[in-house]
């Protein structure tokens, strides 16, 4: 056993070796930087802060350099790395009403109030390889713009003036934490929220388009998207107010759903609502989506035994970094329970045998 031991740590320290040389590629290219990544693969930093739950694109693109691209390993090693940081408090809510918008488009009314704001997307373009960037040349400026500022009301506002929409009901307790408590069910809203932030971005995706296929009775209408900066605040109790920490880039989404109503619930609309770091549009639009799905039992509303309704189902199955590791582990040496099997195995196809000589022999 010390001899297989020691054999199998040299070998993991040359696997290690090899992968750090595989990482780095061919020497005679460049390489790349993670100021490179960080500004260049903007999205993909974006994505993996998101399901870490750590802001911080400089460590983010560190984390994807390390990784070789791979965002699972990405998110995995920001999550690690975030569970060595001290805790010294908690900021204050953000108020995104208050976000200098990039972007601001809203799909149920074409005059929004406070105007709206196309913002760098993919949405409109051709999908057509441009093999104008192999070339590496420097990208045309883009238009100046004037960024927004100022309160930007939200578009469901105007609906709740004619009570039209559902009321949210005001928070009177503090969230539990997801990064620091173990996620449990019933879940409340809050903790269903964060699980889906930091879930995996295809997984929620998946199950967001399951319910516009018809498994989760959801017609959702894009209320409003918007994509933007906010201060970050936090209070000092020495000072007694609160201080800006930063800005941060977050994606906010607000859906408005047909409802005709329930027993407890008057006719009306209600709301999806998914909030991201970073410019992460599709994720913030699949996180509404499912979270008006999984609101079913609150509505009053039947459930129709979709996944996407499902709580327990969603939320234990959306965190990739839980599922990478359940499902690699099966990589690593599983000798003895192999050897258990096969014995098993055997014997039960000696005795089926048997039983098969002994019948034909009567």
């Amino acid at each position: 056993m010390y001899v297989a031991v020691k054999g199998g740590e040299r070998a993991i320290d040359n696997a290690h070796a090899w992968l750090a040389e595989e990482r780095r590629g061919d020497r005679a290219v460049a390489e790349m930087s993670v100021a490179q990544i960080r500004e260049q693969l903007s999205l993909a930093v974006n994505r993996v802060m998101a399901e870490g739950s750590l802001y911080d694109p400089d460590l983010a693109a560190l984390a994807i350099k390390q990784a070789r691209g791979d965002m699972i390993e990405a998110v995995f090693l920001i999550r690690a790395y975030r569970t060595t940081l001290p805790r010294f408090g908690a900021s204050e809510p953000i108020d995104t009403g208050a976000m200098t918008c990039d972007r601001r488009i809203s799909a149920t009314f074409k005059d929004a109030p406070g105007g709206q704001i196309l913002g760098p997307t993919f949405d409109y373009t051709h999908r057509l390889i441009d093999f104008a960037l192999a070339a590496e040349g420097d990208a045309p400026d883009a238009p100046q713009t004037t960024p927004q500022t100022g309160k930007t009301p939200h578009i469901t506002e105007f609906l709740a003036r004619e009570d039209l929409i559902q009321t949210e009901p005001a928070g009177t307790e503090t969230p539990r934490d997801l990064t620091r408590e173990p996620l449990d069910f019933p879940a409340d809203r809050a903790l269903k929220l964060q699980a889906l932030t930091r879930g995996d971005e295809g997984f929620v995706l998946s199950m967001a388009y399951s319910t516009q296929r018809g498994y989760g009775r959801n017609h959702p209408f894009v209320g409003e998207l918007r994509v933007g900066q906010l201060p970050v605040e936090m209070e000092i109790p020495e000072l007694g107010f609160a201080i800006e920490l930063g800005d941060i880039t977050v994606t906010e989404c607000e859906t408005v759903n047909q409802f005709t109503g329930s027993k407890t619930e008057p006719p009306q609309f209600t709301r999806g609502y998914g909030l991201v770091f970073g410019h992460t549009e599709r994720k913030a639009i699949s996180m509404a989506l499912v979270d008006r799905a999984m609101r079913w039992q609150e509505l009053g509303e039947d459930n129709v035994g979709a996944p996407a309704q499902d709580e327990e189902f969603v939320l234990s199955h959306s965190d990739n970094v839980q599922a990478t590791g359940f499902l690699e582990h099966i990589k690593l040496p599983h000798y003895v329970d192999f050897q258990s099997e096969l014995e098993l195995i055997r014997r039960l196809r000696a005795e089926a045998m048997a039983t098969r000589a002994q019948e034909a022999a009567e």
